[in-house]
């Protein structure tokens, strides 16, 4: 263990009258929620319309699938941050484990993903509040809803808990209720004003399951790994939770059931409704469903829901952005004013700083105003970077097994299969990044994003020059 505390004193950053650490002030209810609104975001919100109108009724299969590995990589960092409670998160596990060099690309890439995904989250926020004002330029409530994220990030990281509890709790209200709607419907066989009957068969109807082939179903999995993208926000809170090896097992091990409940089993009923091929690309099927439902006021409401549901994937976005910039900065890795913290612990320069590059971001909005076309082009950029966190963690993992066996021995919260399951994991997440390719607005992404890494690795020899 001598390893383990000289490269975790080496992180400390240099004094100063404001820095210090994180207060573990998160309780196992705020966990909880805060994991569940990481599960529950945008993706599903808002992708799922397009991710149905390309891969039919095969995409529970394709979140399926997804969320079956996502469960292992999430079992794997657990192991990993409860090995060792001076991890503060994976980002630390990586440093040490795979070397400093990865540490600094995974936690700039981990900053990015997030700056990114919190102006894609806005940018829906925005396509949601025009269902009411459809003539206000997206712009606006954008950047309006980003200054109140911003605005709430500065309070204490409990009133931080607090808001993405309830958040967390409407999100979960809206997904039952929905569900419970769905399943009146379909046992009075409800006709909607379009004449498609209510029924469980519309999953399972002649077209429905690969409308578009296989190419269909892969296109599928882009959209699908943003949808889980901010599952590991858990191991960002590590710092923060009381109780660590009790809230983190818990939150980890719940990811199964979540997946089944608010992915595979509110897609059936939005399918059996509405079918397939009616599903909206460019709108919330959430929605549709209360709107084809004849209920427009319910439809209203939920429009509501889906609205708070993307400012709560944004707010979550800040808190892990600015969470890891500070860690940056604390391993001297990034300027150590992000270091600090204010009166309330909070790392108020990581946060303005994060602040001002997702406010440089949203002015995607001026040049492409086509909400759908800004989403996919940032989902598409976040799913890349979340692979490449997945896979990092992955990693560290196979290091972590070869170099601390005893640890691993000693762990009551090992990963399933162990090592050839981190392997299996490792593989599909590159196959996934593979199909990535296969799309015209993907593959541009994709290609586009090595250059970040080929930036990260050239800013890192000059640091260390």
């Amino acid at each position: 263990m001598q390893d383990m505390s000289a490269s975790l004193e080496q992180s400390k950053p240099a004094d100063s009258p404001r820095d210090g650490h994180l207060k573990r002030t998160l309780e196992n209810r705020h966990i909880q929620l805060i994991s569940i609104g990481g599960a529950i975001g945008t993706g599903l919100f808002m992708g799922s319309g397009k991710v149905i109108a390309l891969s039919g009724t095969s995409i529970l299969l394709v979140y399926a699938i997804l969320g079956f590995f996502v469960f292992f990589v999430m079992r794997a960092m657990g192991e990993l941050l409860l090995s060792d409670l001076r991890f503060k998160s994976f980002a630390d596990i990586v440093a040490h484990y795979l070397g400093p060099r990865a540490g600094f690309v995974l936690s700039w890439s981990y900053w990015l993903s997030w700056s990114v995904a919190v102006v894609g989250d806005v940018v829906v926020v925005a396509g949601f509040f025009q269902y009411w004002y459809a003539d206000v330029p997206a712009w606006i409530p954008a950047f309006l809803t980003l200054f109140v994220l911003l605005g709430l990030n500065m309070l204490a990281v409990r009133i931080f808990g607090e808001v993405e509890f309830w958040f967390g709790i409407i999100k979960i209200v809206a997904i039952v209720l929905l569900i419970i709607t769905a399943a009146v419907m379909i046992a009075t066989a409800y006709v909607s004003p379009n004449g498609v009957v209510a029924s469980l068969a519309n999953v399972v109807a002649p077209g429905a399951v690969l409308p578009h082939g296989i190419s269909g179903f892969f296109a599928g999995f882009q959209i699908a790994v943003f949808s889980f993208a901010g599952t590991e926000l858990i191991g960002t809170t590590a710092a923060e939770a009381k109780n660590p090896h009790r809230s983190l097992p818990k939150a980890i091990n719940t990811i199964p059931l979540r997946i089944l409940l608010f992915y595979i089993l509110a897609l059936v009923c939005i399918i059996s409704v509405v079918s397939w091929a009616e599903v909206p690309a460019n709108r919330s099927p959430f929605v549709e469903l209360f709107l084809l439902a004849g209920f427009p006021a319910a439809a209203g409401m939920l429009n509501f829901v889906v609205l708070t549901s993307a400012a709560s994937s944004a707010n979550s976005g800040v808190y892990s952005g600015c969470r890891m910039l500070f860690g940056l900065a604390e391993r001297r890795n990034a300027p150590a004013i992000f270091a600090r913290l204010s009166a309330l612990s909070v790392p108020v320069y990581s946060l303005l700083f994060s602040g001002v590059c997702m406010l440089t971001g949203l002015t995607l909005l001026f040049i492409i105003p086509e909400v759908m076309t800004v989403f996919t082009l940032i989902s598409t950029i976040s799913a890349i970077l979340v692979i490449f966190t997945w896979s990092m963690i992955l990693a560290a993992y196979l290091a972590y097994r070869k170099r601390n066996p005893a640890a691993h021995q000693a762990s009551t919260f090992k990963l399933p299969g162990g090592v050839p399951m981190a392997v299996t994991s490792l593989v599909f997440l590159g196959f996934v990044l593979v199909l990535l390719a296969l799309e015209p607005d993907t593959r541009m992404a994709l290609c586009v994003m090595p250059l970040w890494f080929v930036f990260l690795l050239l800013a890192y020899r000059r640091r260390t020059a």
